[in-house]
């Protein structure tokens, strides 16, 4: 079913999920490098900034900021393509612009720059221009035709407040744990987190913002911001054993208690509920305190069925304080089984 999609009016926040078609496992550790750099070009070409994102084997989580939309004259344009395109491509395209304005043809470097601009500032070119520069690439170097990914994907509107924005940032970080991929966020290096413990700038900034912290104006600051993080992010999580069972390799809580807990309609602690699969994150279509959700309710009624007459849904299964969401969500909101 395409579900609808609903954007801030200003400035706004996504949690933003895509995978590969089939769910394939594709994205081995290279290929995890190489879909962060063009990340890193696609987020400086459009305008958007990256608060934190996992790259996993056959899917992307990104916690995006799209800003309001600004002026972008000739020379910060050629700069920005300069960033996604290279500098080959930039210069062949200069030399197209000066041949069109020679021979009395302006108005279509006029056209070009504003197809270009066009996609700037809006989450959708954003994701768009990302795939499709992945895509290409993966395709050219793999010797491989058609799409890589599933047609569309999928977005979150966050409220950009620090409970909201920590909560969304804390699930993506931690999607290596919950993957089996890395017991400690810390050591997963293709997310917002394992960068910025390696010492990432652009990531410390990131993991900055979601907490409202000005590390940058006070040095040493990402130790505070660090340990405001952590009361997410190293909560005990779901009990492992080694292989034929015995040991414990990993404390925490045991999966049949929290498959108890959900069965039984009890409640995990929010950094418990962080380490399971949480729909709301994904499907919820917004998520943030009652007036937030109830704003974006009011903005997009078109999108609801004709009978709803108030937009946020409380969430089930954890001591999710004062958030909401806009869809209940009433098939299995909170999953055990960690994928």
């Amino acid at each position: 079913m395409r579900h609808a999609r609903v954007k801030a009016e200003g400035v706004g926040y996504y949690h933003v999920v895509s995978r590969i078609v089939d769910r394939t496992f594709r994205l081995d550790d290279g290929e995890k490098d190489i879909f962060r750099g063009m990340l890193q070009r696609a987020e400086a070409f459009c305008g958007v900034r990256v608060l934190t994102y996992a790259v996993m084997s056959n899917h992307f989580h990104l916690l995006v900021e799209v800003g309001e939309r600004v002026e972008v004259d000739e020379a910060e344009l050629v700069r920005r393509m300069t960033l996604l395109y290279g500098r080959r491509r930039v210069a062949d395209t200069l030399r197209q612009w000066a041949a069109w304005r020679r021979t009395g043809a302006a108005y279509l470097v006029e056209d070009q720059q504003d197809k270009l601009r066009s996609r700037m500032y809006d989450l959708s070119a954003f994701v768009k221009t990302l795939k499709q520069r992945y895509s290409m690439s993966y395709n050219g170097r793999h010797g491989r035709r058609g799409t890589l990914w599933e047609d569309r994907f999928k977005s979150v509107l966050v409220e950009g407040a620090e409970g909201a924005l920590a909560a969304v940032a804390a699930y993506i970080d931690l999607n290596p744990v919950r993957a089996g991929l890395a017991a400690d966020p810390k050591d997963y290096r293709w997310s917002g987190y394992g960068e910025a413990c390696a010492g990432g700038r652009q990531a410390r900034a990131g993991l900055a913002a979601v907490h409202g912290s000005r590390w940058m104006e006070r040095p040493g600051d990402w130790r505070h911001v660090q340990r405001r993080y952590r009361a997410l992010l190293y909560a005990a999580g779901e009990e492992r054993c080694a292989a034929g069972g015995g040991q414990v390799i990993r404390p925490g809580f045991v999966a049949a208690e929290v498959t108890r807990v959900l069965e039984g309609g009890g409640k995990l602690t929010l950094p418990q509920a962080l380490r399971c699969r949480v729909r709301y994150f994904t499907d919820g279509l917004a998520l943030g305190g009652k007036a937030f959700v109830e704003g974006v309710f009011e903005r997009n009624r078109r999108f609801f069925g004709p009978k709803r007459v108030t937009g946020a849904r409380k969430m089930r299964f954890a001591e999710w304080g004062e958030l909401r969401t806009a869809r209940a969500l009433r098939v299995a909101p909170v999953q055990s089984s960690l994928t």
